[in-house]
């Protein structure tokens, strides 16, 4: 069975609509970006040696961060050029989740001239994703329901 690697650029996305809906367009400046996320994890280690404590955290312990804004900060991470728009969910199986991030150069001649999208080119939108400015992160710090 062929196994891609964790982030893997695309050529089209798998969901063309959802992607269009996001602010997707097929030209240059824009590509996309399937991220693979290993599911679960979530629990927190259980303390080695030594009595339990009551209130140790191992047990309803919630992660800061969904998978799909982690998603978005590793396709940033891997893409240092280019800025994040936005992500959709892909899929999953029984060990990973997809989700395919909508990444643009804000450096590209061709969306510096798009009236649509040419406010990504801004200085003050470098880094939006580690600063929770995408629609991931605006729903992890409740601007979004």
């Amino acid at each position: 069975m062929y196994k891609e690697h964790a982030i893997v650029q695309v050529d089209n996305p798998s969901r063309l609509d959802r992607a269009h809906a996001l602010g997707y367009k097929a030209k240059q400046g824009y590509t996309m970006v399937r991220v693979r996320i290993r599911r679960g994890g979530l629990r927190r280690p259980k303390p080695h040696g030594g009595r339990r404590q009551a209130h140790s955290g191992v047990t309803r312990y919630s992660p800061a961060k969904s998978m799909r804004l982690i998603s978005e900060e590793r396709a940033a991470k891997k893409f240092p050029n280019m800025e994040t728009l936005n992500s959709y969910y892909v899929g999953e199986d029984g060990g990973y989740k997809w989700f395919e991030v909508i990444l643009v150069d804000p450096h590209h001649p061709s969306i510096i001239g798009d009236s649509d999208i040419n406010w990504i080119c801004d200085e003050t939108q470098r880094g939006r994703v580690f600063r929770g400015l995408t629609s991931a992160g605006k729903q992890i710090r409740a601007l979004k329901v």
